[in-house]
């Protein structure tokens, strides 16, 4: 469903009532979501459209779709629109933590792409984690990962080198961690650390994950083990907070 297509979103502002225009905008939007009017991943009107509609100029629009987006309601993406976030994706974290298979398991379709690859020496805290000597040269990816082509998550891989030399390219073929860490001879590997915070996004972060300024992320750093349980890859991603409802597996 469109939200211009069908005019889900109601027309009437009452002057003099003690709520300024945009937040009167915002709550009849809100209210449309609420009811299931306007299901998630429905496209709201333009800040243009919605000005026609309830007889507003563009920057009293802008900033009720802005309210909205930062209550976490709506999400916009640049270039593409505003649309209805939809609810929390369960995603479990234990032994096994595979992103594809848990938003399979959701009943969504998992893409992703890669960001940047290079290869830098270790500092001393990654250095300890994945058990390697301090400077010694290791690999570092950055991803972003999608559930339905919206955004869930960006995060960075570090793996030692030479073992993971291919791992990389693997990925870019790929898109998936689990499918490069096999071309690189890991049949099967367990996560044995993980630990969880939050905190406000990064401006860098908010463009990547479609959020709004000062919108909380969770950060989820993790440390994988091969079937020998020598350590091959330290992890750390943020998760848009909204989007996901991290569970822990004892």
């Amino acid at each position: 469903m469109h939200a211009e297509e069908d005019a889900a979103v109601t027309t009437g502002i009452e002057r003099g009532r003690g709520l300024t225009a945009w937040r009167q905008i915002a709550d009849q939007i809100a209210g449309q979501i609420r009811a299931g009017v306007l299901a998630p991943g429905d496209q709201l009107p333009t800040e243009a459209q919605l000005a026609a509609r309830f007889s507003v100029n563009r920057h009293t629009a802008r900033r009720a779709l802005a309210a909205l987006a930062s209550e976490g309601m709506v999400r916009a993406a640049q270039g593409r629109g505003t649309f209805v976030e939809a609810g929390p994706l369960p995603y479990p974290i234990g032994a096994r933590v595979r992103f594809t298979e848990n938003v399979g398991r959701a009943g969504h379709e998992a893409g992703g792409e890669m960001l940047s690859a290079r290869e830098l020496p270790a500092p001393e805290a990654l250095a300890t984690r994945l058990g390697v000597a301090i400077g010694s040269m290791v690999v570092e990816t950055r991803t972003r990962r999608f559930a339905d082509d919206v955004p869930i998550s960006v995060g960075h891989s570090r793996l030692p080198l030479p073992r993971f030399s291919g791992f990389a390219v693997a990925l870019t073929e790929s898109g998936s961690i689990t499918k490069a860490l096999g071309a690189c001879g890991v049949a099967d590997y367990r996560r044995v650390s993980t630990q969880i915070s939050a905190r406000v996004a990064t401006a860098e972060e908010a463009t990547l994950l479609d959020l709004a300024p000062g919108r909380v992320v969770l950060v989820v750093e993790g440390l994988n083990v091969d079937e020998a349980g020598a350590p091959i890859q330290a992890t750390d991603a943020v998760f848009a907070a909204d989007r996901v409802q991290l569970t822990v597996d004892s």
